[in-house]
């Protein structure tokens, strides 16, 4: 992946380069712009590669990333703007190949009479270098808000209040509250203090029990080191009740083949929830108990639609509930609920996954993320029958260490019955 984003960039680097040496903007044409244009790629790259085949400090990783994101993100607008160019004055080369010499004669004519007289100053820019300037401020306007995204939203917390509504729902379950968090990835994470806040606003909701819905590392379960005394203060009177998401089993950093080294970590991982004091449910499930009432959690590990792990077992994480008036799913991939579990007798899943791709418009009656061309549910509430799914968009962050319009979501669930 690092070799792919280095060649994409730098085919980006080449062709921009050039298209602004043909400008009439003088200093591109200088040595020194050379240097810096190449030097910054250089770093940039060389920084990429560091940051992911070595251990180096998460502040300086996100750094980088930052930095990749909004350049790559930038300088793919302004290809974009130079390519429809190009395109425009290949059309009209091409077109001229056709005409006739007649048609070329008199179309030569008619741009002599245009041009000016050689004393004569010559005023405005040519459509093309029009459109080149044009892509340079274009390209520089994500900037602004990516910048916003990492100093603003990255930790910018906030709380998703949602009614859950199940027909069976026994008396002693009414107003009973849930919350949700879901996608640490403490990885990504550089700033303690804030995490420690979110952490907080979540207790200060005094939830009945919590549900976490995967992704707790990017990568190794070390990278719960710093944070794993910070998630230990979530507690519940009934329960904090987890399950592993596709980033827990180390496939992105030790490989998909098993290996000593992998399956160290894979216990490591289920040691890190033992140690935070939540239930770690893998395929299996448990009674929550209220007097003489009770309702099922279940939970189950990843299951997702394409290339992502398919090691969720819905049938075993059910046995024994059959006679439980309402069984509460906790599934990482929202993909998992369509695929299997609109077929079982679950009341409700609870997923993350997506992140609404840290990037969107979220308000009360609208919502609107790339994440929806890629998952059919993305974030919040679905409901289809006699079935529900909630998708949490996700406490932390991947990737563009920051988030803009999608903010990290505390969800609180009120159970109340139909």
């Amino acid at each position: 992946m690092v070799i792919i984003n280095a060649f994409l960039l730098f085919l980006f680097d080449f062709y921009i380069f050039f298209a602004l040496r043909a400008t009439s903007i003088k200093f591109v044409k200088k040595k020194w712009f050379a240097w810096l244009w190449w030097g910054y790629s250089a770093l940039l790259l060389t920084g990429l590669f560091v940051s992911f085949k070595f251990n180096i400090p998460l502040s300086y990783r996100s750094i980088i990333l930052v930095a990749f994101f909004m350049t790559a993100t930038s300088k793919f607008i302004f290809v974009l703007i130079l390519f429809i160019d190009d395109l425009r004055r290949g059309g009209i080369w091409f077109s001229r190949l056709f005409r006739t010499k007649k048609e070329e004669t008199l179309e030569e004519r008619i741009e002599d009479i245009k041009q000016p007289l050689p004393e004569a100053p010559q005023h405005g820019i040519s459509r093309s270098e029009f459109l080149l300037k044009s892509g340079i401020v274009v390209a520089s306007l994500p900037i602004i808000p990516l910048t916003w995204g990492v100093l603003s939203g990255a930790y910018d917390y906030q709380i998703r209040r949602q009614r859950l509504v199940l027909a069976n729902l026994p008396k002693a379950f009414e107003g009973f509250t849930i919350a949700q968090i879901s996608d640490v990835h403490s990885g990504s994470f550089y700033n303690k203090k804030a995490v420690l806040g979110g952490v907080e606003m979540l207790l200060g909701e005094k939830p009945n029990a919590v549900f976490f819905t995967g992704d707790l590392v990017n990568n190794v379960a070390t990278e719960m080191r710093d944070y794993q005394d910070i998630f230990s203060k979530i507690t519940a009177d009934y329960g904090v009740y987890s399950c592993l998401g596709n980033h827990d089993y180390g496939d992105y950093y030790y490989g998909k083949e098993d290996s000593p080294a992998k399956r160290k970590n894979f216990q490591d991982m289920i040691d890190v929830h033992k140690v935070m004091g939540w239930d770690l449910l893998m395929d299996e499930n448990r009674s929550l108990k209220i007097g003489g009432e009770e309702i099922s959690i279940v939970g189950v590990q990843n299951w997702g639609t394409g290339r992502f792990p398919k090691k969720g077992d819905i049938k075993k994480a059910l046995i024994g509930t059959e006679d439980k008036p309402v069984k509460l799913l906790l599934s990482h991939d929202p993909s998992h609920w369509r695929a299997q579990i609109l077929d079982t007798d679950v009341d409700a899943m609870f997923a993350g996954h997506t992140h609404g791709m840290q990037f969107g418009v979220r308000g009360e009656h609208y919502q609107w993320s790339p994440a929806k061309y890629i998952y059919n549910e993305w974030a919040g509430l679905y409901t289809e029958g006699n079935s529900q799914l909630y998708v949490n968009t996700g406490f932390g962050f991947l990737g563009y260490p920051g988030r803009v319009g999608i903010v990290p979501e505390i969800t609180i669930f009120e159970l109340v019955s139909a």
